[in-house]
């Protein structure tokens, strides 16, 4: 799946909407927020690590992946630097927004209420992660497609 993105704004948008869904281009290329509890990991529990369905960078451990019951996939803690954080103002409120760090698709939001030892809550939207449950853990490479 990992394939090298063109730089050229408008043939990546072409390109990545050829291959994401209208909601994971939405999501990922426009800060959308897909409606809680419709997302296809807000209720899983399988092993893996979640990665970007953009790039395919390892984002997330299922091993950090906790009920928040807020209806979307709330992690406490990333893989070490593949999540950077930004100041988000949009909709008169202030957040952190989270974004892949290798490619800047919109992931989701932290806040600071999480349950485990970092106090965080890494909400993210399950359309842009990719669930890969056969991966050795967040050292390995990118899956080949």
């Amino acid at each position: 799946m990992t394939e090298t993105l063109p730089t050229n704004p408008d043939e990546r948008a072409a390109a990545l909407r050829e291959r994401l869904t209208p909601l994971q281009f939405d999501v990922t290329q426009h800060a959308g927020t897909e409606r809680a509890f419709t997302g296809i990991y807000w209720d899983n529990h399988d092993d893996g690590v979640y990665r970007c369905i953009v790039c395919d960078t390892p984002l997330f451990s299922s091993d950090t992946k906790f009920e928040s019951g807020t209806g979307w996939p709330s992690f406490s803690d990333a893989i070490d630097g593949a999540v950077e954080t930004r100041t988000d103002s949009s909709h008169g409120m202030v957040r952190t927004e989270a974004v892949c760090a290798n490619c800047g698709a919109h992931l989701g939001h932290v806040f600071p209420d999480g349950p485990t030892d970092t106090g965080l809550r890494y909400c993210m939207n399950s359309a842009s992660l990719r669930l890969d449950t056969d991966d050795d853990g967040p050292e390995s490479e990118p899956a080949d497609s």
